[in-house]
């Protein structure tokens, strides 16, 4: 439903990649998922990192970071990884691009998994080749919410309200916790009502804070 919609409308997204769990009962970047990153890479979008398993940074340890998994074998367990270690799970999921074929559409550029970071940790991943990208605040499009308190017509009302020219816009393709899922019910006239507004779409690439510069 995601690549059709964006597929329709012309738009470019960049693809933050973890390896979580799917509905087909393996993970996001398994064999059974990479054609559909091919075809995605194919239509010209761009791809960045996410960490491997989804680390979600809960503090700085000493010269180490505390982490969270959400995915993979120490999915709840939490972990203290060096800067080496954290950078190792940045780039995996890089690496694994490259070996399905679309390395070359993999940006310099990571978000850590629920925005979450700290001064040494940004420090830390742009040692080894990484900037941290965040969203703006409209940008939150909120398909992580919890359904019966936010429905999906308030998100997009004030999504079509706020958001902004230059504005970072996040969303995922599948949150399992939220009831109503968002993306049937407003990605489509979310990306139709910003275009009647004057707006136009593309990956971190174009991006003037974020694309590639000499040397990157």
């Amino acid at each position: 439903l995601v690549a059709d919609v964006l597929s329709r409308h012309g738009v470019k997204a960049t693809f933050f990649v973890a390896n979580e769990r799917t509905l087909t009962g393996g993970s996001s970047l398994d064999d059974v998922w990479a054609p559909w990153w091919r075809e995605r890479a194919a239509e010209g979008h761009a791809f960045a990192s996410h960490t491997w398993n989804h680390v979600v940074w809960r503090a700085d340890r000493g010269d180490a970071f505390e982490v969270r998994a959400t995915a993979g074998p120490d999915t709840g367990r939490t972990r203290l990884l060096d800067a080496a270690a954290y950078c190792a799970e940045l780039q995996r999921p890089v690496q694994r691009l490259k070996d399905i074929g679309i390395g070359a559409a993999v940006l310099p550029l990571f978000r850590a998994p629920a925005g979450r970071t700290s001064p040494r940790l940004v420090a830390a991943a742009r040692a080894c080749g990484f900037e941290h990208v965040g969203w703006a605040r409209a940008g939150f499009l909120g398909d992580e919410l919890p359904s019966d308190r936010i429905p999906n017509a308030q998100l997009l009302a004030q999504s079509l309200r706020d958001i902004r020219a230059g504005d970072i816009l996040v969303a995922h393709l599948g949150i399992w916790s939220r009831q109503d899922p968002w993306a049937p019910a407003v990605l489509e006239p979310l990306v139709q009502g910003l275009k009647q507004r004057g707006l136009c779409f593309a990956t971190l690439r174009e991006h003037p804070q974020h694309g590639r510069r000499p040397g990157r």
